[in-house]
């Protein structure tokens, strides 16, 4: 099947196992740091202080009613047997990854199509990782499964992480035996990954000792491993750079156009993609550094980041172009530009089907999705059937290789999740399964708003609030926010967020900011670097429209971020603490001085810079919220959360900056989740612990 090259994101990153020897040596005015002990993720001094402010916090909040509450109902609705069972079509069969009250690690299923339209469908279950966990003694975390297809989908590759961490373990499985394959393909716990190459040979790229790591703490080689060696006797395919983020390998096992690329990953934009021939020679494909190449059969697929010249003609950013694959190689450029951007419309994403592309745009942060054909007189376009306004659209192949069925699923703020099936060029698609209502939204309202940011810049946002919302500046407000890596935040249904604030009367308000992809790579590069202010201040700029509407005042307004989105909370609290009452801020970069020398903090500075070049420091400071607390300054009430077991983004972040507010008497307080890794849980009870920690202290200061 064929795969795009490998991207490493803040939200898609591997990660590594969390010692304090990853922490990297302090650089010389770190020393002035008083709160450096607390990087120490694992050591007793700093669990001890830990567990004293997670004390504290469910004192505070865990004993408010509507705390017990929230927490019900939510993980009532993550354990629901009501969620739609999302599948991929793997062989004949249509495999699952399920967690509910009874198996809260999860279970790995499949069942057939004939089964699938069925409203209790019957399922085979491979794996149950509660078990497995059970037996094993460890608190294993699903991370995927790639089946392959040589030999009738009998050998898999199993990844699993202890605790939710980023770092995982790989293991061989017998989908006819049922049992790990001893003495079959194993990967010690690393930052790495196996992918298969053939049923006695797997790509393999992890931490091979000193030296074999990047400055990211990604693999930085890539070996071949054959079945039945040992895997320091594994043959190097490529090696990178220390600079780099990961390289990686994989083959491509569509019938009649196998091919094996090697992925370089340079920075968070940047990558070279290789084609790896027989012989093991490496040919580059020559696309720009920051464009992303995808063959598909006989095709050649390239988006581009910024504009391209090239036999003759000059392609711009954000455009999608397509050429046969033999001819790219051969050394012509003759491209047909399917996609090109307008200052409202972007490409969110393609997908291919047997004999089709599937194009999937935003205008203005809507969805709008058409199909392109290749045929004897060139492409030609059709457009597909519609959704719902206010909503997101995904459209995928069920089997890409053979098939032009694809799976097609709606939902929005107030619309349940649908997903239906059909083929390309249907008038209509079979709803597979429809998610449940988990909230009344009949008396909701849903509504998107442009503003003005500091530079003129026109900004979208979505409001979701009870209808006959009165307009004096009293409703209770969360405004959320992203802005960083590319990332566009869409319309989505969030049980969550309905039961517990929306359905409460509270308004809740999602940002477009710069930094993200809403309107394609040049609203991510607009807020690059030593331009970062401009996603701060257009989340500010939301704000200040929210009280011009008379929505809401800086009393009742509160602001929620995690991860790039915490580094976005902390700027609120540390620049503009004076438009917000209440703040959670979830496993965030806030140490933009160190940030770079943890964890995976190397692999980003692509997006923010190098703290360690003084030129570039000169305009990072301005936005590293742990320097710029200052004292007698009034800072809104925090919530800061994380995860002990997050090796992507440090808890030292988090632990630090909750130290030193404190230090300065700032109403702030703090939650460490033991497991979870970056995603803060590690199964549903967890999730729905941290989500009520959220909204019991939102509603406390914002009511």
């Amino acid at each position: 099947m064929s795969r795009p090259w490998i991207q490493v994101s803040l939200c898609l990153a591997l990660g590594l196992s969390m010692t304090a020897q990853e922490v990297k040596p302090m650089p010389p005015n770190a020393m002035e740091d008083p709160h450096l002990w607390l990087e120490n993720v694992t050591g007793e001094k700093a669990l001890d202080w830990v567990k004293a402010r997670n004390a504290d916090t469910m004192k505070e909040l865990g004993g408010d009613p509507r705390f017990t509450r929230v927490k019900g109902e939510i993980l009532k609705v993550l354990d629901s047997n009501a969620r739609i069972p999302y599948v991929g079509k793997i062989g004949d069969h249509f495999y699952n990854f399920w967690k509910d009250a009874a198996h809260p690690r999860g279970l790995w299923r499949r069942t057939s199509l004939v089964e699938y339209r069925k409203a209790e469908p019957v399922w085979d279950v491979i794996l149950d990782l509660d078990a497995i966990g059970k037996a094993e003694k460890e608190n294993w975390v699903w991370g995927g499964a790639e089946v392959l297809k040589e030999g009738g989908y009998r050998h898999v590759l199993v990844t699993l992480s202890r605790g939710g961490a980023d770092a995982t373990v790989v293991r061989e499985f017998d989908l006819q035996t049922r049992t790990f394959v001893k003495g079959g393909f194993e990967l010690p716990e690393a930052k790495g990954n196996l992918s298969w190459v053939g049923k006695d040979a797997v790509y393999v790229a992890t931490d091979f000792g000193p030296g074999s790591m990047t400055d990211s703490g990604y693999a930085r080689i890539v070996k071949l491993w054959k079945r039945g060696t040992p895997l320091a006797q594994a043959t190097t395919v490529y090696e990178g750079k220390a600079t780099d983020i990961s390289v990686g390998a994989y083959h491509d096992d569509t019938t009649g156009y196998e091919r094996d690329y090697v992925t370089r990953g340079i920075s968070m934009t940047t990558s070279q993609v290789f084609l790896r021939k027989a012989d093991g020679k490496l040919q580059k494909l020559e696309v720009p550094e920051d464009a992303n190449p995808n063959p598909y059969r006989e095709w050649l697929t390239v988006s581009l980041r910024t504009p391209w010249t090239v036999g003759g003609k000059t392609y711009g950013a954000g455009s999608l172009l397509v050429m046969r694959f033999d001819e790219f190689l051969g050394g012509k450029r003759d491209f047909t530009v399917l996609f090109e951007p307008t200052a409202t419309r972007s490409l969110a994403g393609y997908s291919w089907t047997r004999n089709h592309l599937i194009l999937n745009v935003l205008q203005d942060v809507i969805n709008q999705v058409s199909i392109y054909t290749p045929g004897a007189k060139g492409w030609t376009q059709q457009a597909f059937p519609g959704a719902p306004a206010f909503s997101t659209l995904s459209v995928g192949a069920v089997d890409q290789e053979h098939s032009d069925e694809v799976f097609f699923t709606v939902n929005g703020f107030t619309t349940p999740a649908s997903l239906q099936y059909g083929k390309v060029g249907s008038a209509t698609f079979e709803t597979l399964k429809k998610a449940p209502a988990f909230f009344d939204a009949s008396t909701m309202d849903v509504s998107q708003h442009f503003v003005k940011s500091k530079d003129g810049t026109r900004v979208p946002y979505f409001q979701i609030a009870p209808k006959g919302l009165k307009l004096d500046g009293t409703n209770p407000t969360l405004l959320y926010g992203y802005g960083g890596f590319e990332v566009s935040l869409t319309p989505s249904y969030s049980a969550a967020t309905g039961l517990a604030w929306t359905t409460q009367g509270g308004v809740y308000i999602l940002a477009n900011i710069r930094g993200g992809g809403e309107y394609g790579p040049q609203w991510h590069q607009a807020a690059l670097k030593q331009n970062r202010m401009r996603c701060y201040e257009d989340f500010a700029a939301v704000a200040e429209d929210l009280f011009a509407r008379k929505i809401t005042s800086p009393k009742h307004l509160g602001a929620q971020g995690g991860s790039n989105g915490g580094l976005l909370m902390g700027n609120m609290i540390t620049l503009y603490p004076k438009l917000f009452r209440a703040i959670v801020c979830q496993v965030p970069l806030l140490d933009m001085k160190r940030y770079s020398q943890l964890l995976a903090g190397a692999s980003w500075m692509g997006e923010y810079g190098d703290p360690s070049k003084p030129e570039e420091w000169a305009y990072i400071q301005a936005f590293s919220p742990y320097h710029n607390l200052k004292a007698g300054v009034t800072y809104p009430a925090v919530l800061f959360t994380t995860s002990t077991r997050d090796d992507r983004v440090h808890p030292g972040h988090a632990r630090k900056m909750m130290a030193s507010m404190k230090a300065l008497g700032a109403d702030v307080r703090y939650y460490e989740n033991i497991e979870g890794g970056h995603g803060g849980a590690a199964d549903n009870t967890q999730r729905a612990h941290m989500a009520a920690l959220d909204y019991t202290f939102l509603w406390q200061k914002l009511k």
